[in-house]
């Protein structure tokens, strides 16, 4: 029995690492799409504004984020250290709590790769809204803000999902009926609701809308980075729902976690499609920026539960993203709603749809999916627009008109991302 816990807890630890690190490569991913798709005098700032947020979302997860969002110590959530403990301890630990408890193949793994899994998705939910506040807001306003949204805002709103935690001491969504496997609501849709509340407060960027409701396209430097920044998240997004099956030590486990990675690849594929067909229909040609949307749509609605659906099933739900994008961004732009990357659009209305779809083949209800849904969207927007308001009327969140025109890269780091390039 102990052999068997040790394999399995090794087998869990690696296979939840391996994840993580996927995950994290998604950060790459969201600063080579939103670099090609920002202006090149915007495109040192964007990449930056992706570092640092990285980074800051790790240490703020590590100071209060996990924390508030599974209660106990600091990263090792069931077993309170205060100080460095061995290896084997910690093995010797885990092993005798799943003894007691009584082993019957649950996941067995090291809390501190439960820790680095659950901190990837915290900068995932924040990379969200780098994209959509792009081009004219001020670096370090947007800084503060991920400071507050990685170390409370997000971590309260997912205690009352993966952890369990009633909303505010009134009802617990899992009772509800609400399921949200690898993040659909919770971590894209979250973001989403962050990065409107910011564009809201911060307005369209000057030369977007003319008169007369005319609407003119600002369109991306970088479209070959754009392309490649999609491809790197569709690899981490194996991580992404493939880690959040837990575990990978028994053969039922192994079974999920393939059909996990067959449904996400499935769904990209038919957003993808979707969108190109979609815009082919509208626009009379191929839109490459709505193709990349339209994968990464497939790839947020197939999050919400990939483990139920038939590959054709999940191939559907990923076409109805791809259609979904396209009409999302156009609306938003009609409504002078201005998202230079679409991430409004891609995470939020399609991490919608994908908590909409979970009971047609997943144990939730539609009217816990509702209430679910409305939860993380009014908690989230409505505390990002209060933290929003605040920097607006303190710090100021908007650069100003003539450092928007020169370009924030200059403003804002004092450097270019391609400087052998002359402007007239």
């Amino acid at each position: 029995m102990e052999q068997t816990l040790e394999l399995q807890y090794a087998l869990d630890t690696f296979y939840f690492l391996v994840c993580g690190a996927l995950v994290m490569w998604m950060a790459a991913g969201f600063a080579m799409l939103e670099s090609g798709l920002v202006r090149s005098k915007n495109t040192a700032e964007i990449l930056a504004k992706n570092m640092a947020l990285f980074a800051i979302s790790c240490v703020m997860y590590l100071v209060c984020g996990y924390a508030v969002m599974y209660g106990g110590g600091y990263f090792l959530s069931g077993i309170e250290l205060d100080g460095a403990v061995s290896a084997d301890l910690l093995v010797e630990t885990v092993l005798a709590e799943s003894r007691e408890a009584g082993f019957h193949g649950d996941a067995v793994y090291s809390d501190a790769s439960d820790f680095f899994f659950q901190v990837v998705f915290v900068a995932t939910a924040m990379s969200i809204v780098s994209g959509a506040v792009a081009e004219r807001m001020k670096l370090w306003a947007f800084l503060l803000f991920a400071v507050f949204m990685t170390g409370v805002i997000y971590p309260l709103e997912g205690s009352w999902t993966w952890a369990g935690e009633d909303v505010f001491g009134l009802y617990n969504l899992g009772d509800l009926g609400f399921s949200d496997f690898a993040g659909s609501g919770i971590v894209h849709m979250a973001g989403a609701a962050a990065a409107l509340a910011g564009v809201l407060l911060l307005g369209p960027r000057k030369g977007k809308y003319g008169a007369n409701g005319v609407i003119y396209a600002l369109p991306g430097a970088n479209l070959p980075l754009a392309t490649l920044g999609t491809f790197i998240l569709w690899l981490g997004w194996f991580g992404f729902n493939g880690g959040s099956v837990l575990k990978l030590g028994d053969a039922v486990s192994a079974n999920t976690v393939a059909m996990v990675f067959l449904n996400t690849n499935t769904a990209a594929a038919g957003g993808a499609l979707g969108a190109l067909i979609t815009a082919r229909l509208m626009f009379g040609r191929a839109d490459l920026t709505m193709l990349l949307n339209g994968a990464l749509a497939g790839l947020v609605v197939i999050t919400a539960e990939p483990t139920t659906p038939t590959a054709l099933q999940a191939t559907f739900f990923g076409m109805l993203g791809g259609l979904l994008v396209v009409f999302s961004i156009l609306l938003l732009e009609r409504l002078k709603i201005d998202d230079p990357v679409g991430a409004i659009s891609v995470h939020g209305s399609c991490g919608l749809l994908g908590l909409l779809l979970v009971p047609l083949t997943g144990n939730a209800t539609f009217s816990g999916q509702v209430i679910g849904a409305l939860t993380i969207f009014v908690w989230v927007f409505a505390a990002c627009f209060l933290v929003w308001f605040v920097l607006k009327h303190t710090l100021g969140i908007r650069v100003s008109e003539e450092e928007e025109f020169q370009g924030v890269d200059v403003s804002e780091c004092g450097v270019e991302a391609y400087p052998e390039f002359v402007k007239a």
